[in-house]
């Protein structure tokens, strides 16, 4: 009998740089939901080290959360399937530098695969600045609702499908 399917849901960002808290608020609704047994929902603020080890921890997908500036409006939600076959490294990471791309190449660094990812973002209005701000511009905290809805129903499918390929083997 094969094991249950896990899914992490990473809440990434820096509550103190305006909307580059976006991830975190959004995985903070989530965890005061209840969600389906395999899904784990989990804060990783600024912490790449303990996600790049998280994502090497036998997730079969994991769902990134943040805010990525890509030139749209702000507010605007996106879901991202980076090829991972593409992820080169480049010396040693910075274990604070919570982009994605950054993390992903520090769990290669480490000798790990990252599992099947995905990326919900919301472009952000502002980052803080250079003196930083706490709270979420109005267009990212309207977001952050309908990121959620969008986190549950990417992991329902996910567990769907992982489901029914396990009963496959």
């Amino acid at each position: 009998m094969s094991r249950p399917p896990r899914i992490l849901v990473a809440g990434i960002g820096n509550v103190f740089l305006g909307d580059d808290g976006f991830g975190v608020e959004v995985v903070a609704r989530l965890a005061g939901r209840p969600q389906p047994e395999g899904v784990e929902v989990a804060d990783f603020g600024i912490r790449g080290f303990d996600l790049a080890y998280a994502l090497m921890d036998g997730y079969d997908c994991a769902i990134l959360v943040d805010a990525l500036s890509r030139g749209g409006s702000a507010g605007e939600l996106f879901l991202l399937e980076p090829d991972l076959a593409q992820l080169e490294s480049h010396g040693v990471a910075d274990g604070h530098s919570m982009n994605p791309v950054a993390v992903l190449r520090l769990v290669k660094e480490f000798g790990g695969d990252p599992p099947e990812l995905y990326v919900v973002g919301c472009e952000p209005a502002s980052l803080g600045g250079e003196e930083g701000e706490m709270g979420l511009s109005e267009a990212v905290a309207v977001a952050v609702d309908p990121a959620v809805e969008m986190v549950e129903a990417l992991a329902g499918r996910l567990l769907g499908r992982l489901e029914v390929g396990s009963e496959k083997r």
